[in-house]
C-alpha cells in the first residue's frame, strides 16, 4: 500500500517523461512534412523540365536526367543566339562593313583616304583637250596611279551620254575610256548645255558614292591644274568640318544674247544688272 506522497511522486515522474516524447513526435512530424515538401518540389521541377524538353524537341516522354535536360536547353539557347549573330554579320557585310581584323588580314597597310577627287567636265569632240590635260598635269596609266597613290589626288573626265544612245559619239568615248580608264561616264545623263547643273549634281553624287575623299572638285577641260599647289591649299583646310572653295564670279550680268558672256538666267539675279 502506497502513501499519498509516493503517489504524487509517481504522477510527476510520468508527466515529465511524456514531455520529451511529445517534442520528439512534433519534431519528427515537422521533419517529415519538410522532406515531403522538398521531394514534391523536386518532382514538380522534373516534370516541368521534361515537359519543356518535349515541347522544344517535339518528342514524346523522355527518360533523361535533369542535368542532361538543362544542358540541352542551354545548348539550344546558345544555338539561337549564334544564329542571330550570324544573320546580323551577314547583313552588315551586305552594307559594306568589314571587321578590323579582316582589314588587317587582307591589307598589310590600311588604304589612305584620298585628298580630293577632281571631275574634269568635258564634252563630245574635245579629245584634243583631254589629251593635252593628260600630258600637262593629269597623267595616264602608271603616272595617273602614281598621283593617286602618292598625292591622294584622283582625276577623272566626266561626261554623259549622247541623245542618240549608242551613236558614234558614245562609241568614241567608250573606246577612249578602254584605252585610258580615266572617265566617269554618267549613263543616266544626256549631254546638253542646258543640263550642266544636273551634270554637276550627278558627278558629286557619283564621286561621293565611289570614293570617301576629303574634298571633291569640279573643273572644265580647258583648265590646267597645279596639282602640288592644290594639294597644299586643301591640306590647310582639313581641320574644318565643311569647306566650299571656288572663284566667286562678280560684276555685270549680260542679258543680250549676242554678248560673249551672255547669261541665259540673267533674270534670276536680283536687280538684273550685277551678280551678288
Amino acid at each position: 500500500m502506497q502513501s499519498r506522497g509516493s503517489n504524487a511522486r509517481l504522477s510527476g515522474m510520468a508527466f515529465r517523461s511524456r514531455i520529451p516524447t511529445l517534442f520528439l513526435s512534433m519534431f519528427a512530424t515537422f521533419a517529415s512534412i519538410y522532406v515531403a515538401g522538398r521531394l514534391w518540389q523536386d518532382a514538380q521541377n522534373r516534370v516541368y523540365l521534361i515537359k519543356e524538353l518535349d515541347r522544344i524537341t517535339g518528342q514524346g516522354k523522355s527518360a533523361i536526367s535533369v542535368d542532361d535536360t538543362l544542358k540541352i536547353i542551354a545548348c539550344r539557347e546558345q544555338h539561337k543566339k549564334l544564329s542571330a549573330l550570324e544573320m546580323e554579320l551577314a547583313a552588315a557585310r551586305q552594307e559594306g562593313f568589314t571587321s578590323k581584323r579582316s582589314l588587317e588580314t587582307n591589307e598589310a597597310q590600311p588604304k589612305k583616304k584620298p585628298l580630293v577627287v577632281i571631275g574634269i567636265f568635258t564634252r563630245f569632240g574635245r579629245k584634243n583637250n583631254r589629251d593635252a590635260i593628260r600630258k600637262a598635269w593629269m597623267g595616264s596609266g602608271a603616272a595617273l596611279k602614281k598621283v593617286e597613290n602618292e598625292k591622294g589626288i584622283i582625276a577623272r573626265f566626266v561626261i554623259g551620254r549622247s541623245a542618240n544612245r549608242g551613236d558614234r559619239f558614245d562609241k568614241a568615248i567608250d573606246n577612249e575610256n578602254k584605252q585610258n580608264s580615266d572617265f566617269i561616264i554618267l549613263d543616266d545623263h544626256v549631254e546638253a548645255p542646258e543640263e550642266f547643273p544636273k551634270k554637276a549634281k550627278l558627278f558629286f553624287a557619283n564621286a561621293a558614292n565611289k570614293w570617301d575623299a576629303e574634298f571633291y572638285a569640279k573643273v572644265n577641260d580647258d583648265v590646267y591644274v597645279n596639282v602640288d599647289a592644290l594639294g597644299a591649299t586643301l591640306a590647310t583646310h582639313l581641320d574644318k568640318p565643311r569647306v566650299y572653295i571656288g572663284c566667286m564670279k562678280s560684276g555685270e550680268v549680260f542679258s543680250e544674247p549676242s554678248h560673249k558672256w551672255y547669261e541665259p538666267d540673267w533674270w534670276k539675279f536680283g536687280d538684273k544688272k550685277s551678280i551678288f
